[in-house]
């Protein structure tokens, strides 16, 4: 197994130096589900509190601006490009975060935790609705630039299109 450099030699963690590596343009894409009773589908657009759609959207573009926060040994990345996808299908809602940079480590920890946040503030938003809401499938779809090259995740892609390079 790979040795993972968030620890030192004794086993603590630590935030890696990555001040030598080189700049290269970094892309990553998240997805998430909100999986959902029809009927509260059916009632988004009428939801009191708003478009719950638009405001996960909102949310998880800011949620990516803040991962650094969040997530203590991420490093804090000037991002070039943030977008949330938010689509209703017939048994939820399905999230596709995109993150991009120019710098020396990726964004795979910012696309997801749009995604993440996203699907959270969908919850919030319907959790009154229905107590059964699942957020399923938080996972990265891909990911472009830096040493260990591109990722496309396997299996069923829905269309889903790789990080462009």
């Amino acid at each position: 197994m790979k040795k993972l450099s968030h620890f030192d030699e004794a086993g603590s963690p630590r935030m890696v130096d990555v001040s030598a590596k080189p700049e290269t343009r970094r892309t990553a894409r998240a997805h998430a589900f909100v999986r959902m009773r029809r009927e509260v589908l059916a009632g988004l657009p009428e939801n009191p509190k708003g478009n719950p759609l638009e405001i996960a959207r909102i949310a998880g573009i800011a949620a990516a601006k803040k991962t650094a926060e969040l997530i203590p040994m991420c490093h804090p990345l000037m991002l070039t490009h943030a977008e949330v996808e938010v689509r209703v299908e017939k048994t939820g809602v399905r999230i596709i975060s995109s993150a991009t940079t120019t710098g020396p480590t990726g964004v795979e920890m910012e696309a997801l935790t749009a995604a993440a946040v996203a699907a959270l503030t969908v919850y919030d938003m319907t959790k009154a609705l229905d107590k059964a809401i699942e957020i399923q499938d938080l996972y990265l779809i891909s990911k472009s630039g830096g040493k260990s090259g591109d990722y496309f995740r396997k299996g069923k892609r829905r269309g889903l299109k790789p990080a462009a390079g």
